[in-house]
């Protein structure tokens, strides 16, 4: 498989990501300082969550235009990273409703770091497949693991 395919699929799943964000968030009720006051809560978990998610858009980007061999891990490291990503929507529809309860912001971390690990997880296995000497393997460094 060509790594185009596999750019496509992840930056569609990401525009849909996005899009379920942006839709969950309600206007104010009314044309008030109050009334905005009461949605700065879940803008501002959008906001975090849209940069979070932009950044791993970026970054995926850039690693993509590195790689050289999709294999069938990789496949599944991306799909794993994906799967935690597309939960981003959900914990921040969560922790913006319930931004004082700790259980939400918990969740909202988890999910986070989730995907940090499935990412650094399929990074590692792209950083492997890297011909020697490899660009990504200069900018990232040798990943000695067993995935």
């Amino acid at each position: 498989m060509s790594s185009s395919r596999l750019e496509a699929f992840s930056d569609g799943v990401l525009a849909i990501i996005i899009t379920i964000m942006v839709l969950s968030l309600k206007a104010p009720e009314a044309d008030s300082l109050k009334a905005l006051l009461k949605v700065v809560p879940s803008l501002l978990a959008y906001v975090l969550s849209f940069v979070y998610v932009a950044i791993y858009w970026n970054n995926h980007h850039h690693l993509m235009k590195l790689v050289k061999i999709i294999d069938g891990k990789t496949l599944w490291f991306n799909n794993l990273w994906l799967f935690f990503i597309s939960l981003i929507p959900w914990a921040t529809e969560w922790v913006s409703r319930f931004h004082t309860s700790s259980l939400p912001v918990f969740i909202y971390g988890i999910t986070l770091l989730g995907t940090a690990i499935s990412y650094f997880i399929l990074q590692s296995q792209v950083i492997k497949l890297s011909p020697k000497p490899s660009l990504l393997k200069e900018a990232l460094g040798e990943v000695k693991s067993s995935f």
